[in-house]
């Protein structure tokens, strides 16, 4: 294992259990200097256990916990019950691995902060498929230590930036013996397949989950050295498209020219989603879509990633999409429709003369404000309806569906996400939008009614979803820092209601 320039660093990771003392230290009290110094405190703490906490990480990412394979099921409750463990280690109560009908969900608190205010801590332990393997220059589920950040499936989605938060709250436990508000934590394993199980797990118990704010952070900075706050996500849907023609395969010598072919008939209808610009060509698709303001141009225009560098993250030399916009703006404030993969016929090697009897397609549309995920869903199965030939039949099984987000927090909220930000990272942050979706925080914004605060402390080339995905120690350890500040932000306000 390298040396990390933010640390010395051990030379193989070990999983122990290790002991971690709590002191039994004075709780924090009112103050503003008291406050500075028991902050300082749990800084410290986090500063001297750094090796510690990135075996702590290593060991999460070894867990292939791959929500959207059933073979995975055994590997992430096993994630599940580490994580329970992690908790009670540092010393959260109440630690509980609630079983779903699909993956566990795990809670855990801290309430003895009397009057202060309650902080909803939101991670996911659930990561992407690793495909494609041979991508990757070291196993995905075996980190490795490279130029300073940790290699591994899930490092940065979402078990690191998770892991931020927990570490914080360890060091404020760990130094004085108490926290300055107080936490409750929910952390579950079905985020990357739409989070299906967290919607009824929440609203059957409401009055469990009360909270003056709510944090997570499973999204993206604007670079390494500049942090922000995510003001809005886009919302998705997910389906499966089915062509399916003739009973079975066909010798394409025999039939060739006379049967429809059914992977044919999908790659037209695939092809028809996009005009030739680059708009989604579905009738209806932008109606609720409300044009960026020219304000709101000129602020992403100033503050955001250039063309270049969006280029330049995702590896590629051009770009493409909606006319009209920046790649920023298509990203961020424009709806759009991918192909996440097709499957029919034969990709074995050398060649096979045949005619597939079905072939399938994943799409994943990402939605702006005001669209509805379900309305896109009836859109899109009544245009495939109309321009499929009579020689096949279509099926559209929808995978998952999640609302877009905006920030509403009030201001205290968010101006301790920005004062914690600016401690941990010495750069004020910037509001930005992302492309990606996190349903969870449409469901405790808008169901709940918690104000909902996005920290994202992963960087746009980490590989998020793709092959050799890491998470900068730099950023960890600054992260850490940051989430640190932001509990000691909040610690001053009166609880509400």
């Amino acid at each position: 294992m390298a040396t990390a320039d933010a640390g010395s660093l051990p030379v193989g990771f070990r999983q122990r259990r290790r002991a971690r003392a709590q002191p039994a230290r004075a709780p924090v009290v009112a103050g503003r200097g008291r406050a500075r110094a028991v902050t300082d405190q749990a800084i410290a703490h986090a500063r001297s256990s750094r090796p510690r906490f990135v075996e702590d990480l290593a060991a999460f990412v070894r867990f292939p916990s791959v929500s959207a394979q059933p073979r995975h099921a055994v590997d992430l409750r096993r994630c599940a019950a580490w994580l329970a463990d992690h908790l009670r280690s540092i010393g959260l109560e109440h630690v509980r691995v609630v079983h779903t009908p699909r993956h566990p969900v795990i809670t855990a608190d801290w309430l003895h902060a009397a009057g202060a205010l309650t902080v909803l801590v939101y991670g996911h332990y659930d990561v992407q498929p690793a495909d494609p393997l041979e991508e990757w220059r070291s196993p995905p589920f075996d980190p490795a230590l490279r130029d300073g950040c940790l290699h591994g499936r899930g490092a940065a989605d979402d078990k690191g930036q998770m892991l931020v938060h927990v570490k914080a709250i360890e060091c404020w436990l760990g130094a004085t013996g108490a926290l300055p508000v107080n936490v409750r934590c929910l952390f579950e394993g079905e985020e990357e397949i739409g989070s299906p199980s967290l919607d009824g797990f929440l609203m059957d118990n409401t009055d469990a989950w009360q909270a003056d704010a709510a944090v997570m952070s499973d999204m993206t900075m604007l670079d390494r050295n500049r942090p922000a706050i995510t003001e809005s996500l886009r919302g998705a849907l997910s389906v499966e498209l089915e062509c399916r023609g003739q009973r079975h395969d066909l010798h394409s010598g025999n039939f060739g020219g006379a049967i429809h072919n059914p992977l044919q008939v999908l790659c037209d209808v695939v092809a028809a989603l996009h005009d030739g610009r680059g708009a989604v060509a579905i009738p209806r698709f932008y109606e609720r879509v409300r044009p960026p303001t020219r304000a709101q141009r000129a602020y992403m225009a100033r503050v955001g990633p250039s063309d270049e560098q969006v280029l330049r993250d995702a590896g590629a030399r051009v770009g493409w999409g909606e006319p009209g916009f920046s790649l920023y703006e298509r990203i961020a404030v424009r709806p759009a429709l991918s192909v996440n993969g097709i499957v029919g016929g034969y990709g074995g090697a050398g060649a096979k003369a045949v005619i597939p009897a079905r072939a399938t397609a994943k799409l994943n549309f990402r939605l702006v404000p005001d669209q509805d995920p379900a309305e896109i869903d009836t859109l899109l199965r009544s245009f495939v309806s109309r321009i499929s030939p009579p020689a096949v039949e279509f099926g559209v099984r929808t995978l998952f569906r999640a609302h877009p987000f905006t920030l509403r927090g009030d201001d205290r909220v968010v101006r301790a996400a920005r004062a914690a930000l600016h401690k941990g990272f010495g750069v004020l942050p910037c509001l930005v939008r992302s492309g990606g979706t996190i349903p969870v925080a449409h469901l405790l914004q808008e169901e709940l009614g918690i104000p909902t605060v996005l920290m994202g402390l992963a960087s746009p080339d980490d590989a998020m979803h793709g092959p050799n995905e890491r998470f900068c120690l730099k950023t960890f350890f600054q992260g850490i820092e940051a989430s640190i500040h932001f509990l000691g932000e909040l610690g001053g306000g009166a609880r509400c209601g």
